[in-house]
């Protein structure tokens, strides 16, 4: 009885065991293919702008494992504004030197009459060449993150570009407060001299004495100056409150943020370097005397007369024609 009741025992747990593995066991016609239910990368994106998770670590910022907007900002950063710079710049470099060949140095036509006037004051041409001298070095630098590895690193090899650019860094990071102070000095010094009205209008339907070889009277800013003013002050306001932004990362904003913070701080500056190549051409070789007014200060009084009569006049009539802002030059 013993030796029976021992086998029934066992007779009944193989058959438990067989039942519970053929349970577990999928049949045939219900293979599961390990691909069908896998979430698929596009439709992880179509859910969320990021893929992230979460963290144990204080940075909730590190749970972020990848950030599709990154792929747009990439794309922009390593060929959409490389063409914006070179056509700008390039393209306004070309400009200018068929220009040149074209059209020339704009001469006095009246010739030098001996007497200077006074332009700009001390304090005016100080901030004025710290503002340019800040801006050359942080355009210089500048490019150097958009095309140095394209073209310096070739020239140069890597141990000497490393070291160029570590200090073209700290030049673009430490000069931005000067350039930025400069500008807020010329939108304050200058505002009221910048306002637009209606003699710029006919200024520029006579083309400004630079197209052809009309003088349309102006006050102390004609209407193309007005314009370098405001890309300085709006160009200058755009890439210093950007690049303030990268320079701080993610105390005003997220990632997304400083992705766009980077691309207005590159277009902003690529543009506005394109402009100020015009501006540094018309106040050198562009026109005769120009240069004079931001070196020494002074202009001859029959430059103001051809470019800006209306000035003149107004300071002939407030100091009178003798005063001694109309000073005999140094060739009397």
């Amino acid at each position: 009885m013993v030796c029976l009741a021992r086998f029934a025992r066992l007779v009944i747990g193989t058959g438990v065991l067989l039942l519970l593995i053929s349970a577990a066991s999928p049949s045939g016609a219900q293979q599961v293919n390990p691909t069908a239910s896998s979430v698929k990368e596009q439709q992880l994106l179509q859910e969320l702008n990021r893929i992230q998770g979460r963290v144990s670590i204080p940075d909730q910022r590190s749970g972020v494992l990848e950030q599709p907007a990154g792929r747009e900002w990439r794309e922009f950063r390593n060929v959409t504004l490389h063409w914006i710079g070179g056509i700008a710049i390039l393209g306004m470099l070309a400009a200018l030197i068929i220009f040149y060949l074209s059209r020339g140095m704009v001469r006095l036509q009246s010739g030098r009459s001996g007497r200077t006037l006074v332009r700009f004051s001390s304090f005016e041409r100080f901030v004025h060449w710290m503002t340019a001298t800040c801006f050359i070095i942080l355009a210089l630098s500048g490019l150097n993150i958009t095309f140095g590895r394209t073209l310096l690193l070739p020239l140069m090899g890597h141990e000497a570009f490393s070291e160029w650019s570590q200090w073209a860094k700290y030049a673009h990071n430490y000069l931005s407060f000067p350039f930025t102070i400069g500008v807020v000095l010329i939108f304050l010094m200058w505002l009221a001299g910048n306002l637009p009205n209606k003699v710029d209008v006919a200024w520029l339907k006579r083309g400004g004495g630079i197209v052809g070889h009309d003088h349309p009277p102006a006050y102390r800013f004609n209407a193309g100056q007005k314009a370098i003013y405001w890309v300085v002050v709006i160009g200058g306001g755009l890439v210093a409150a950007t690049g303030y932004e990268l320079m701080f990362p993610f105390y005003l904003s997220g990632i997304e943020g400083m992705q766009l913070a980077q691309v207005v701080h590159a277009t902003a500056a690529m543009l506005f370097m394109a402009v100020m190549l015009a501006h540094i051409y018309i106040g050198t070789i562009g026109m005769e005397g120009a240069f004079e007014a931001m070196g020494s200060g002074t202009v001859d009084v029959n430059w103001a007369r051809e470019h800006h009569s209306l000035w003149l006049e107004e300071e002939n009539a407030r100091t009178g024609a003798n005063d001694a802002r109309t000073q005999p030059s140094a060739a009397e």
